[in-house]
């Protein structure tokens, strides 16, 4: 946060659209913002449930119903153009215009580049940076006639340190072409009002994707609760001229006063596990 952003204190009223959501740190956004009583549209594909990821579309609208929101879940590929224009439709019919997008969805694939699969690559680049892009663009009209509108990407800083570059080149370019896309979307948009940040955790996440693809239960233990990015992105979506910014979640609650991170820590016993992308 920088000092000379203010807060104002809640998104009561406000109306969400984000992209995935069923679980993970989607899903705690969304229910933070339903304890203030904001209206919540999620696009996402988990129509039935899989052992191996908690959570549909179908249960994340009920978690925001019974966190004090309303959720409107449209069931889609973030990737489908037809998709997008139907969830930004009926958020403005159901709730008469969009205050807030967050890029949430995401594809991890931490392969070297002689072992990504053009298929995998143009995934990563389908979910990761042209459904960043295509939804910012689709809800554009509606931020604008919003007040204090908020574009949110949850990607990382641009760090361009040698380890970052060489350890998965293919998933780096998607990542940080969200982060591209939020700066760009916050030089473009300054004159108009549009705030738009990008948000990361320090350290890893208690998620499904850290818990199969990065370390199991070890990894897990090691990891911090995903309301962390919750709490954080309260902040940011509450807050009134920060923009342009690549922000990390401990930082951003830091700025607000909050100095003990116990409780977000899943085992408050064990060494943290830094994100990638974080050097310390």
């Amino acid at each position: 946060m920088t000092e000379s952003s203010e807060k104002v204190q809640t998104l009561a009223g406000k109306t969400v659209i984000m992209s995935g959501g069923s679980r993970g740190i989607g899903l705690a956004i969304a229910l933070r913002a339903a304890a203030d009583g904001a209206n919540i549209v999620l696009i996402a594909k988990t129509d039935q449930p899989d052992p191996r990821l908690e959570g549909t579309i179908h249960t994340a609208a009920a978690a925001i119903e019974a966190a004090g929101g309303k959720a409107l879940p449209i069931l889609g590929d973030i990737r489908s153009d037809e998709t997008i224009a139907q969830a930004v439709a009926a958020a403005v019919e159901s709730f008469g215009g969009i205050d807030i997008v967050v890029n949430n969805a995401s594809v991890l694939y931490l392969a070297k580049t002689g072992e990504v699969q053009p298929k995998r690559y143009d995934l990563m680049q389908g979910v990761n940076v042209r459904g960043t892009f295509m939804l910012t663009q689709a809800a554009l009209p509606h931020l604008l006639k919003a007040e204090n509108p908020h574009i949110l990407t949850l990607s990382p800083p641009l760090n361009l340190s040698q380890k970052w570059l060489a350890a998965h080149p293919a998933y780096t370019l998607a990542k940080y072409g969200m982060t591209l896309a939020a700066l760009g979307f916050a030089a473009e948009f300054a004159e108009q009002g549009i705030s738009s940040n990008a948000l990361w955790p320090r350290t890893a996440i208690a998620t499904a994707a850290v818990g199969n693809i990065l370390g199991g239960e070890e990894m897990i233990r090691r990891s911090r609760k995903p309301e962390i990015m919750a709490d954080a992105a309260h902040v940011v979506l509450t807050s009134t001229g920060l923009t342009g910014q690549t922000l990390i979640d401990d930082e951003v609650l830091r700025g607000v006063g909050i100095t003990d991170f116990t409780d977000y820590a899943v085992d408050p016993t064990a060494e943290l596990f830094m994100d990638i992308y974080i050097d310390n």
